[in-house]
C-alpha cells in the first residue's frame, strides 16, 4: 500500500472561522463553519456525545455530486448525520490551513496528501481521541451510507468489521448468487508475484450486491477495461468464503481472514498488487467504468511509480484524452 506523505512543516495555527471549501456543488448548509484545528473539533463533538465526519472533496467529482444530490437529499440520512456527527469539508486541492489531530499544521491539499486520500469522496470518522475509526474511500451509494452512519454512531468498529455489519444488514434487490468472468483465475490459488510478471488485482464480492451486479453487467463489459483486464492475473473471492488462499507474501489464509486483514468494508472491493506482491492501489467504494479502466490503467502501466497521486494521475490521464478528441464522460 502506498505511504503516506510526510507532513508539512508546522504552521502558525488559524485564528479565524475558515469559509466552507469550494466545490463544484455546494456543501450542505448544515456542515460545520469550522476553524479547522481538528483537536477542538474532536473535544467539541465528544462533549455533544458525537464524532467528527470529515469530507474530502474536489470540483468535477461525479462521485461528490452523487453524495450530496443523492444521500444528503434525503431527509433521513440528513437527520442521522447531523444527530450523530460534526460534518466538515476539505477541499482535496485547497489552501486554508488547518491543524490535524496530533498538533502538525498544514494546508488542506497536504493534510489531504498526508491522510493518503486517492479517491473523492474519501470520509473520515475520528473517534473521541481523534483518531480514524473509520475510513471509506469512495462513494456509497445511499443504503448502504445510512448504515454506515448506523455503524460508526454506534462504535461498532471495535466489535464487527464494517464488511461484515454491511453484508449483514443491507438488503438490495440483486443476483443472489456470484457472477463468473472468463479472466477468472482457477483454484488452487497461489497468489506469490514473481518479478517482471503480471500484477494482480483481487475481487472481493458478496452475492445480493447490486454494485457487484453493476460492475460486471457495465465495467467488464466495456472493451477499454478488458483490454486493460488482459494485463492482470484477476482472482475473485466471496466475502466470508472459507477458499484457501496463498497470498501475495506466500501465507496460506483463508478468503474470509485475508479480506478481514485488509478491511475490505464494501463490496465489491478490488485491491491491486504489483509484481512484487506490494498492494498499491485499491478501489472501496462505487465506481463507473471510466474510473475503473483508469484504475486498472494507473497500476498496469506503472504509473503509480512515478505519480503517487492517484488523482493527479487521472486528471493527466483525462487532459490527454481529450487532447486526442476523445469525448470523457466521467459518470458513462
Amino acid at each position: 500500500m502506498f505511504v503516506l506523505l510526510a507532513l508539512a512543516c508546522a504552521l502558525p495555527a488559524p485564528t479565524l472561522a475558515q469559509d466552507a471549501a469550494p466545490h463544484a456543488i455546494d456543501i450542505p448548509p448544515w456542515f460545520a463553519q469550522s476553524f479547522l484545528d481538528f483537536r477542538e473539533e474532536v473535544a467539541d463533538a465528544a462533549r455533544e456525545g458525537k464524532r467528527v465526519m470529515i469530507y474530502v472533496g474536489q470540483d468535477g467529482c461525479p462521485y461528490c455530486t452523487r453524495l450530496m444530490t443523492a444521500n444528503f437529499s434525503q431527509p433521513a440520512i440528513v437527520d442521522k448525520t447531523r444527530r450523530h456527527f460534526v460534518a466538515i469539508a476539505l477541499n482535496l486541492w485547497g489552501d486554508r490551513d488547518t491543524v490535524w489531530t496530533d498538533g502538525r499544521a498544514m494546508a488542506e491539499k497536504d493534510l489531504a496528501r498526508a491522510l493518503g486520500v486517492q479517491f473523492t469522496p474519501t470520509l473520515l470518522f475520528l473517534d473521541e481521541r481523534g483518531k480514524v475509526a473509520v475510513r471509506v474511500n469512495g462513494y456509497y451509494p445511499p443504503q448502504r451510507f445510512d448504515a454506515l452512519l448506523d455503524y460508526v454512531a454506534e462504535r461498532r468498529e471495535a466489535t464487527e468489521p464494517l464488511g461484515d455489519y454491511l453484508r449483514r444488514v443491507v438488503r438490495e434487490t440483486a443476483s443472489p448468487t456470484l457472477h463468473d468472468e472468463p479472466f477468472f483465475l482457477p483454484p488452487p490459488y497461489d497468489l506469490r508475484r514473481v518479478r517482471g510478471g503480471k500484477p494482480l488485482a483481487v475481487v472481493f464480492e458478496t452475492p445480493d450486491c447490486t454494485p457487484c451486479d453493476e460492475l460486471h453487467r457495465e465495467g467488464f463489459k466495456r472493451p477499454e477495461v478488458l483490454a486493460l483486464v488482459e494485463r492482470f492475473d484477476v482472482v475473485r473471492f466471496a466475502l466470508g468464503a472459507r477458499t484457501p488462499v496463498t497470498v501475495p507474501d506466500g501465507r496460506a489464509l483463508t478468503a474470509q481472514a485475508w479480506a478481514r486483514e485488509l478491511d475490505i468494508g464494501y463490496a465489491p472491493s478490488v485491491v491491486f498488487f504489483d509484481d512484487g506482491g506490494r498492494e498499491v492501489l485499491r478501489i472501496g467504494a462505487y465506481l463507473r467504468p471510466f474510473h475503473l479502466a483508469a484504475s486498472f490503467d494507473y497500476v498496469a502501466s506503472g504509473g503509480y511509480r512515478a505519480e503517487p497521486s492517484f488523482q493527479r494521475y487521472l486528471q493527466a490521464r483525462t487532459e490527454r484524452m481529450r487532447a486526442q478528441g476523445q469525448t470523457v464522460d466521467l459518470w458513462r
